[in-house]
């Protein structure tokens, strides 16, 4: 086996060269998410992946649900690296695609992404922003812009990670059937 894998809450092997070759249980991708912070973690409270991709999956049209429940789903194994290191990285790029690839062939689910799923994501960032980052004058120069996007009108209030876990798997399941 190479060394380049991780074990998984499952007792399985994730190999980060070879993708296509896990299974990618549900059940696994649900534990990691609940336990991964937003934002590496510099987020007022704990806010996790899950609880991030659960409301994803509420505000795309029913049709793309799954998908967005499952948008974030290679973060259980690769880590919620944020998006100005990812430009940094090309072989993470690359294995990130790689990655994402397997899961929408795993879970037949459209590849790439459609915009929607890209816009509503953008839509929980704003959102998750406004409720659970730190307000400073400079965020206009650290924070993209995004003019025909805006924040929902409720208040995003973290879950603890059994909950989100929870809560993605009710989802899921209800999405699934």
């Amino acid at each position: 086996m190479s060394t380049a894998t991780i074990q998984t809450i499952t007792g399985t092997y994730f190999q980060f060269l070879k993708p296509e070759e896990h299974d990618y249980p549900i059940h696994e991708i649900a534990h990691a998410l609940s336990q991964l912070c937003r934002y590496t973690g510099h987020t007022a409270k704990f806010y996790s992946v899950a609880q991030h991709s659960v409301h994803v999956s509420k505000i795309v049209p029913h049709s793309m649900a799954l998908e967005g429940l499952l948008h974030d789903a290679s973060e259980a194994y690769l880590g919620d690296v944020t998006s100005p290191l990812k430009r940094l990285l090309p072989d993470y790029t690359a294995i990130e695609a790689a990655t994402e690839a397997a899961i929408a062939h795993r879970y037949f689910l459209s590849h790439p992404m459609p915009p929607e799923i890209r816009t509503a994501d953008l839509t929980m960032l704003l959102t998750e922003k406004r409720d659970l980052m730190p307000k400073r004058p400079v965020d206009a120069e650290h924070w993209p812009a995004y003019p025909d996007i805006k924040p929902l009108p409720g208040i995003v209030v973290p879950w603890a990670s059994e909950f989100a876990r929870d809560a993605f798997l009710r989802r899921y399941y209800e999405l699934a059937s």
